[in-house]
């Protein structure tokens, strides 16, 4: 049986909010362009400003803190508390897990719903051939501390061909470390990795082929759940007649960088096609052409979106190349 597919919430907003693009590490598959998303830090008073924008505009929207590594920002804990003021639904914090200026001690498991952290592999040989060495260690460490000081924890994983065979082997780690949610990412061809060629068949870190995705993934995230996770990952591939939903026209997702860019599809975060932008103290409608107007396009392949932007999964000769689904359609295996 397949598992559930979770549908786009209608009801429920997410934001999404770099607060900026510096990184102590260098991980390979980085998403993170300067050049389109800006290299300036957002001062506190201006996220306050942002966050303020952002919930009257979505109240009650779940809020993800990012960067680059948001622990590097020193006003990170001002910045959550101003998003509880603001009536968030939840605050969570990205983190490669070196866990900047003491930011354990100076936010509560009251005020931050979850600390999700990054990690590409079960071992340290293939979680710092991509993310850089010591960063598995680091990593380990602030889960642990994290939960000695009653946060709750996530992990996510972004799968390549570099590190799926591991997939499997993730499940005792995170059993061991008590993760209650484990978020599995298709690598994103955008950032860092569309620029050192990442495409389908082009080197060592390359995304998984359609055929190895269907029996590794589900496989091993079935495997994940019986140990007590909940495991959520990328739908990706639509089956044959399954129908395509963009997540751009039912769902209500703010990804927003420093530089004020706001998208409503991450495919688009390479180009500025952004359909909103903070300007003179508003958010304010981008004019056309901008992701919005593509939104509504249907072709064959799918998401217009990663047909246009992104290069397309090759296909066995003689076989119709995969659809691709909404890249925010997920599907989960509960608990047990």
């Amino acid at each position: 049986m397949a598992p559930p597919t979770v549908q786009f919430c209608r009801q429920t907003a997410n934001v999404f909010l770099h607060v900026l693009t510096r990184c102590n590490l260098r991980c390979r598959h980085c998403y993170i362009n300067p050049e389109q998303h800006g290299r300036s830090r957002l001062p506190i008073r201006r996220i306050e400003r942002w966050l303020g924008l952002l919930a009257d505009r979505s109240p009650g929207a779940n809020l993800v803190l990012l960067g680059g590594e948001p622990t590097l920002h020193p006003d990170l804990a001002r910045a959550v508390r101003a998003a509880r003021r603001l009536g968030y639904g939840s605050v969570t914090i990205d983190t490669n897990g070196y866990l900047f200026h003491d930011i354990l001690e100076k936010l509560s498991p009251a005020e931050v719903d979850v600390f999700s952290f990054s990690l590409d592999g079960a071992t340290a040989a293939t979680n710092d051939r991509l993310r850089g060495r010591g960063s598995f260690d680091a990593c380990i460490d602030g889960i642990r501390r994290a939960r000695a000081k009653g946060f709750h924890t996530s992990l996510i994983t972004t799968v390549s061909s570099a590190n799926v065979a591991e997939l499997a082997a993730m499940g005792p780690l995170l059993e061991e470390l008590g993760i209650e949610r484990f978020f599995i990412q298709v690598l994103g061809l955008r950032g860092k990795a569309a620029r050192s060629g990442c495409g389908p068949g082009g080197s060592e870190l390359a995304r998984v082929r359609a055929s190895a995705w269907g029996v590794q993934v589900p496989a091993a995230a079935a495997a994940i759940a019986r140990r007590g996770i909940r495991v959520i990952y990328p739908k990706v591939f639509l089956e044959p007649g399954e129908k395509f939903e963009c997540a751009g026209l039912v769902a209500d997702n703010y990804f927003v960088f420093p530089n004020g860019r706001v998208y409503r599809c991450p495919l688009c975060e390479d180009y500025p096609l952004h359909s909103l932008a903070f300007e003179g103290g508003r958010l304010a409608q981008r004019p056309k052409l901008n992701e919005k107007d593509l939104f509504r396009l249907e072709i064959p392949e799918g998401c217009v979106m990663h047909q246009l932007i992104q290069p397309g999964p090759a296909a066995p000769a003689g076989r119709p190349a995969p659809r691709i689904a909404c890249c925010l359609l997920k599907q989960e295996r509960e608990p047990g």
